[in-house]
């Protein structure tokens, strides 16, 4: 597969500052690389985002994550490694990300279940670092960037 145009956050310097300058806001709240790595990692193999999905195992490795849990993520629910509030992320990474996917896109039981594991500001974090590799997600994706040439 060939590119059909650079990534636009470089064509758009601007976008990429802003991108960047989001990027560290979840990290600066307290939540842990592992974690937001984890979220990357997963809304990316549901978007389908093969730029995202070969990089974030990457940058998770260098945080310390294992490859049985890199391994595991798409079957979280199903796999003993995670703890509950990590699974609390994912279950909201995956309603943040699917949001078509059911008429209450983040249904109360979802929303309810991170509250018990973050307070407001890390959900927060959670929430933006969510929406945020949804971005990414879209544009590497929308212009079929091509997995292994972004090499964190």
């Amino acid at each position: 597969m060939q590119e059909r145009m650079g990534n636009p956050a470089l064509v758009l310097p601007a976008a990429m500052q802003a991108l960047n300058a989001l990027s560290k806001v979840p990290a600066e709240t307290g939540l842990s690389a592992k974690l937001l790595e984890l979220v990357n990692l997963r809304a990316s193999q549901i978007n389908g985002c093969s730029v995202c999905i070969d990089g974030h195992w990457r940058i998770a490795r260098k945080h310390g994550e294992t490859d049985e849990r890199l391994f595991a993520v798409a079957g979280w629910r199903d796999a003993p490694y995670y703890s509950n509030a990590e699974r609390a992320a994912l279950a909201l990474t995956e309603a943040i990300t699917r949001l078509s996917d059911r008429a209450d896109p983040v249904p109360d039981d979802i929303w309810d279940e991170a509250t018990r594991h973050y307070d407001g500001k890390s959900l927060a974090a959670l929430v933006v670092a969510i929406a945020n590799i949804n971005v990414w997600n879209r544009l590497n994706v929308a212009t079929r960037q091509v997995a292994g040439q972004w090499k964190p």
